[in-house]
């Protein structure tokens, strides 16, 4: 299948993520030119000095007008409409893709267009960012070696989906095809669920009347635990509520996993503990070696 050489890439919304793939795509020499538009015009101006992006949009359709892919890298639930309106009024694109880390209602929403505009949608999210926010962040090898999933729907055409992967191995990333659904409950469990988790302990804590004593002498577990509790709360209050059922699902289970716990506590039962223990830090050793093979691979 033919493939755009030096496409233009654009961008709606120029947050860390929006940001740092258009950076990325400048250092590769990927594209022929990148626009962005975004609501806040300080942020394109910020963008544009930093040498982010080459030029600014007035409007979405001007934009559209003027790229071969769209990317559209907006707040959770902002994404839907925008989606829609980015495909209800394609301009010259032929690719319209996103970094939404919640995937089902934006697909379910694209079926719902005619075949022909649908077409243009290959469902795309990073598994990368940072606690960090806003274009000032944006680092140019957030992505690089790290896995990108796209989630293509049978709306989704061959040619779309071979410039959305065109357009996220051109700055090192990896890329992994997969079901909406199971996307969904997997980024529930992996990164949705954990920090939720963070911000109830760190919230719980901190209106706790030992907080000072508890802050004071807090050590490195629980700043490497709680770090993602300095994530951006409006993006993540919005990832919960779009992934809901998922994220519900999870909770639930986890729920259990901890009663068990605390009844193993209240009832002094040591070999349930260890076993627990024991089991967790076998698996999570698994994750590190894996994480560490990935990483050498990537250099």
């Amino acid at each position: 299948m033919a493939l755009i050489d030096l496409p233009r890439v654009g961008f709606v919304g120029l947050g860390l993520i929006g940001g740092s793939l258009a950076l990325a795509l400048r250092e590769s020499g990927f594209a022929r030119e990148i626009v962005a538009f975004d609501v806040a015009t300080e942020t394109l101006r910020r963008g544009q000095e930093m040498g982010v992006i080459d030029r600014a949009a007035r409007s979405l359709p001007e934009l559209m007008a003027a790229v071969d892919i769209a990317v559209l890298a907006t707040p959770t639930l902002a994404s839907e409409g925008l989606l829609l309106e980015m495909l209800r009024n394609p301009g010259s694109t032929q690719c319209v893709t996103d970094v939404a880390s919640v995937k089902g209602n934006l697909c379910s929403a694209a079926a719902k267009l005619a075949p022909e505009l649908a077409a243009l949608y290959t469902p795309g999210h990073p598994i990368a960012g940072s606690e960090r926010s806003g274009v000032s962040a944006a680092d140019g090898e957030l992505f690089h070696g790290q896995r990108v999933i796209l989630t293509p729907g049978d709306f989704t055409a061959d040619s779309s989906l071979a410039l959305a992967t065109q357009l996220w191995t051109s700055v090192g990333a990896r890329v992994q095809l997969m079901d909406v659904g199971e996307h969904d409950a997997v980024l529930a469990a992996t990164s949705h669920l954990p920090h939720v988790l963070a911000y109830a302990l760190v919230d719980a804590l901190a209106q706790s009347p030992l907080r000072d004593d508890i802050f004071r002498f807090a050590a490195g577990g629980f700043r490497d635990f709680t770090r993602i509790a300095s994530s951006d709360p409006v993006m993540w209050r919005d990832i919960a509520l779009a992934n809901r059922e998922a994220l519900l699902a999870s909770l639930d289970e986890f729920s259990g996993h901890l009663d068990t716990l605390r009844a193993a506590i209240d009832s002094g039962d040591s070999e349930k503990l260890e076993s627990t223990f024991r089991t967790a830090k076998t698996a999570r050793d698994g994750f590190a070696r894996e994480l560490a093979r990935r990483e050498s691979d990537a250099r």
